[in-house]
């Protein structure tokens, strides 16, 4: 009977372990780096017949990093410790990582003449034979392209694709691919929706986070190799000697990882921490302030990539203030960081103090006519349209129309104007649209991702840079699928022509689960969700319609501000006769600012596409749309069906709770009945303001608003975030 007891209370013991939860919650910390066991049986049996073993010669930070995240990810995804070593030495599989440099078993297959093209981040991945022995090598020039070709590998295996007879090259079509940080020194982040800023200044130097790491890690898995730490609307002090020493300590964890580190600097400097009078970057105190500055940094972080610079723009200060350009400006920098190989990135995104003709016109009137006058070490940040990351916005003009200066690509991850914190939307669409839009700088085909990778001008100098989602929320970007478009974006940064349906299918499998009862209609949901929120915010072309000053909800009423331009009705232009910004010469004219045949194909209404319909052109509330119907039931039509497709939204997901572990379940379940709430909100108030205009009654199967024009218009939304 004693036996029995014992056998029983040891029975019940394993059950309980067996059962007990893992000691941190599937909360999404681990983002895309999933490593679970392997549920696919005939795949698990190819990967643990084909990696007996991983071989990895030298001992770089790089390849160290490397070795680490191989061993860690193995031992999950295969359900047991695969052994390390610097020779092969077991009689099946075996995988090896390396240069030619670093591992005498790459060198001896004699790679040079397929490595010669990848460059310094490139790598490859293919089936080899060594020593009679099937076998699987990551090979790149240097160790952080092997790093890279690592990750690569495990997202194969994440994926669940047969590594046998794998034959795999991949090397990035831009250079530059960073993360914009709009992170204060207060720890606050412009534009944050996921908790406070990473870089926790007070403990550093001394602390190294163990999320400094893992952000790192995420980074290299997706080519992202630079981040700018801090806010463009910059603060001079973390330019001093007690900040560079804590930017030293996050560039020594970065780099093992190939992630440089960036600063954003402060026109005003030589002023605020230099005790000059002036900043005129045409002065000779000022040069050398600049250089002497770069010259510490340099001191303290031998790699440090160079300065982002937001200037003469909402206030700040910039070479405009002493009667110089933007170029003179820039130059003076890059002057300052090319001893040490730094660049500058410029932001076009500038207006002034008197408001222009039209706000979408100011950049390029600035900045096309110093086209040419940059140093070879600058590059110009444009956003991706116009106006300010707009749920859509046309191409900006900038895009093949400065053929002799390099421009960086500037997307907006964190959603601003897409909902904050708190709505799905599936962003690579979103950027796709754009890189694929045709600038015809060198004839048909000449699209805005052939200008920013070189390809259209020859540049050797090429970028693209992501205002960042990040933050201390512990699954990083507030929203789960937020991860998506931190993914997505850097996918698309190291190559701009995989598709955004490839791209979530590879994030769900990773995030997620290989189920495909879950990730084809996932996927779904997440390929039509940027157009679901662009037709209940913003639908037709319309834009800068929300919430004044904190751009939270619906505020197409705002005006009366102290510029027209930062007030709604200066966008929308609705009035008894119709509604839309009139680009074209009977208005603006910021139409002349694109090439001819994209002028031709904006300029005349029935060619310009309808999803910029009323970006530029003013139209008659009885105006016919492409469906037939009148413009005026064609939105609000539009409005009731970005409510549908979130209903939709909510219906899928409500239909996945057997593949999704409870806590991430319900926080999208959750967020998504937010998004719904609010999807209603923007219908209704947009539909009950503009009818004061069109004083037509809403079309049947659209449903009424619950309340009045006033009510919406008087709704205080205390707690939106940026208040």
């Amino acid at each position: 009977m004693k036996n029995k007891t014992i056998a029983l209370l040891t029975i019940l013991m394993l059950l309980c372990v067996a059962f007990t939860p893992p000691a941190h919650a599937e909360d999404g910390y681990r983002l895309w780096q999933r490593y679970d066991l392997v549920n696919n049986s005939d795949r698990l049996k190819e990967y643990q017949q084909s990696i007996a073993e991983v071989v990895i010669e030298g001992n770089s930070p790089t390849l160290s990093v490397a070795k680490n995240e191989l061993n860690m990810a193995l031992q999950g995804l295969l359900g047991r410790t695969i052994p390390s070593s610097s020779r092969q030495t077991q009689s099946s599989g075996a995988l090896v990582v390396g240069t030619p440099a670093s591992s005498a078993t790459v060198a001896s297959l004699k790679l040079n003449n397929k490595l010669k093209n990848l460059g310094d981040e490139g790598y490859l991945i293919q089936s080899a034979t060594i020593n009679g022995k099937k076998s699987t090598v990551v090979a790149a020039n240097t160790d952080i392209g092997a790093l890279y070709g690592t990750f690569h590998f495990l997202r194969l295996l994440q994926t669940h694709q047969s590594i046998q007879n794998v034959a795999i090259t991949s090397t990035p079509k831009i250079k530059h691919r960073v993360l914009n940080h709009w992170d204060n020194l207060d720890r606050t982040v412009e534009r944050g929706y996921s908790g406070f800023s990473l870089w926790d200044w007070h403990k550093l130097p001394d602390y190294i986070d163990q999320r400094y790491i893992d952000y790192a890690r995420a980074n290299a898995s997706i080519g992202i190799n630079g981040t700018v730490l801090t806010n463009v609307n910059a603060n001079a002090l973390v330019l001093t000697e007690e900040y560079l020493i804590k930017v030293k300590a996050l560039a020594d964890a970065f780099r093992p990882y190939g992630l440089k580190v960036y600063l954003t600097a402060r026109f005003s400097s030589p002023i605020e921490i230099g005790e000059l009078k002036t900043a005129d970057p045409l002065d000779a105190q000022v040069q050398q302030w600049w250089k002497d500055k770069a010259a510490e940094i340099y001191r303290h972080i031998p790699d440090f990539g160079g300065f982002l610079v937001k200037a003469n723009s909402e206030g700040q200060p910039g070479p405009q203030n002493y009667g110089r350009t933007h170029a003179d400006g820039a130059n003076m920098l890059a002057d300052a960081v090319a001893p040490n190989g730094g660049i500058v990135m410029w932001r076009a995104f500038v207006y002034d103090d008197k408001v222009p003709d039209d706000r979408a016109k100011q950049a390029y009137t600035e900045f096309k006519p110093l086209d040419g006058t940059f140093r070879k070490n600058v590059m110009v940040q444009v956003k991706n349209g116009a106006i300010d990351f707009q749920p859509r916005e046309p191409f900006h003009p900038m895009f093949g129309t400065m053929p002799k200066t390099p421009l960086m690509m500037e997307f907006q991850i964190t959603q601003e104007y897409l909902g904050q914190g708190t709505h799905l939307a599936y962003l690579s669409p979103l950027f796709k649209e754009v890189l694929e839009s045709d600038t015809y700088a060198k004839g048909k085909g000449s699209t805005v991702a052939k200008v920013i990778d070189g390809t259209i001008d020859n540049h050797a100098l090429t970028g693209i840079a992501g205002v960042s989602n990040i933050g201390t929320d512990r699954n990083w970007t507030g929203h789960q699928f937020g991860q998506a478009n931190w993914y997505s974006y850097g996918r698309l940064a190291w190559d701009h022509t995989l598709g955004s349906a490839e791209i979530a299918d590879e994030w769900l499998k990773m995030t997620f689960t290989n189920n495909n009862q879950f990730i084809s209609p996932v996927k779904q949901m997440m390929m039509g969700s940027h157009e679901a929120l662009v037709n209940y915010m913003t639908p037709l072309g319309l834009h800068h319609i929300m919430g004044w000053s904190h751009h939270f909800g619906p505020g197409p009423w705002i005006k009366d501000k102290q510029r027209a331009d930062w007030t709604s009705v200066y966008y929308h232009q609705a009035d008894e006769n119709g509604i839309g910004f009139d680009r074209t010469a009977t208005g603006s004219n910021a139409i002349a600012q694109y090439l001819p045949p994209v002028q031709k194909k904006f300029r005349n209404v029935k060619t310009c596409p309808e999803k910029f319909l009323l970006w530029f052109h003013h139209l008659p509330w009885d105006y016919k749309t492409e469906s037939g119907r009148e413009l005026w039931n064609e939105l609000a039509y539009r409005y009731q069906s970005g409510v549908d497709s979130v209903r939709q939204m909510q219906q899928t997901w409500n239909s996945m709770e057997r593949f999704v572990d409870p806590e991430r379940f319900r926080h999208v379940k959750t967020f998504l009945s937010i998004q719904e709430k609010e999807a209603v909100w923007w219908r209704d108030a947009c539909l009950l303001y503009f009818q004061t205009f069109s004083k037509r009654p809403l079309p049947q199967g659209v449903e009424k608003p619950a309340h009045t024009l006033e009510y919406y218009m008087q709704i205080d939304p205390k707690f939106a975030p940026g208040i």
